[in-house]
């Protein structure tokens, strides 16, 4: 597989073939990914929804500035930050760590005990931010993936998460959505799927220093 003829490949598809369904292997891949990803401090303050239930999507066209593909999707993933990560998150966090690892308290405490000091500081804006950020991380990692897969996805930011947050119930549950990814096949007629990539030359986005 050649990872950058597959970046090639991918785009922001606006038409899904409603008609095509991803595989539960297809499905299985992304959810590893996600929680693969890569976050600050490794504490994962994301959580994934994996919505299939396309009178449910119907329902978030409306919330999403009448994006279509949200209905036509196999599936909508939506990224979700945890909305308390506080002392205990932290510290279950580390408990995990010993689970796992056998790494002895002795070695984990002094690092725990400055990362509860580190959030203790921050106020609730700012570790929203911080997990928002780490929504990003996934987004980028579940497009890439999806590439390599040939997946077809269509990252969004244009919708209103509050809605979305009382559609799916996400308020019991201490999350707030913050991106979506619906994701399937492009449609045959999609005009989009065909565009050439509009890109600055490397000459202008890299910077090399020797």
């Amino acid at each position: 597989m050649d990872i950058i003829k597959q970046m090639e490949w991918r785009y922001a598809v606006k038409k899904f073939d409603p008609e095509k369904t991803l595989s539960p292997e297809q499905l299985n891949k992304l959810k590893e990914a996600f929680n693969l990803t890569a976050t600050s401090y490794g504490l994962q303050p994301i959580k994934l929804v994996v919505l299939k239930n396309r009178k449910v999507q119907e329902q978030l066209v409306a919330h999403s500035y009448q994006q279509l593909q949200v209905a036509q999707a196999s599936h909508v993933l939506v990224l979700c930050i945890e909305k308390a990560i506080d002392d205990t998150y932290i510290v279950d966090y580390f408990e995990r760590v010993r689970q796992v690892r056998g790494t002895s308290q002795a070695i984990l405490d002094p690092f725990k005990k400055d990362l509860v000091k580190t959030f203790s500081k921050k106020s609730m804006a700012e570790i929203k931010q911080w997990a928002t950020n780490q929504a990003y991380l996934a987004m980028g990692n579940l497009l890439t993936v999806c590439a390599a897969e040939q997946i077809d996805a269509c990252p969004m930011e244009g919708f209103v998460p509050s809605a979305y947050d009382e559609v799916l119930g996400l308020a019991s549950q201490g999350l707030t959505s913050v991106l979506v990814l619906p994701i399937g096949y492009r449609a045959g007629d999609d005009m989009f799927s065909d565009l050439k990539k509009v890109r600055r030359p490397l000459t202008e986005s890299i910077i090399e220093i020797s």
